[in-house]
């Protein structure tokens, strides 16, 4: 789905978003160079990023949003990262 779909009742929903979303990216990379051997298909690392997501409690925002804490670790997102990368190394898309 496009950005440009996002809009209900004439409200563009385009911004919100899911605050983990640049987190598992950052940390994605780290964890892809220790731990991610053989993982270098565009697919499954798509695949890692999703599942990773999926694994991780929703943390959404839009402009504006001031974040009073972070319940969400790094390490446990690496956690959900590593247990991802294991899913799709045993079942790969492919």
């Amino acid at each position: 789905m496009s950005d440009a779909h996002l809009v209900v009742g004439g409200v563009d929903l385009a911004k919100i978003r899911n605050k983990n979303e640049l987190r598992v990216a950052r940390l994605l990379d780290k964890v892809l160079a220790e731990d991610g051997a053989g993982v270098t298909d565009p697919l499954d690392i798509q695949d890692v990023y999703a599942l990773t997501l999926n694994l991780l409690p929703s943390r959404y925002r839009q402009l504006g949003t001031i974040v009073l804490s972070e319940p969400v670790k790094d390490s446990h997102i690496e956690s959900a990262i590593r247990r991802a990368l294991r899913t799709v190394k045993e079942r790969p898309n492919r």
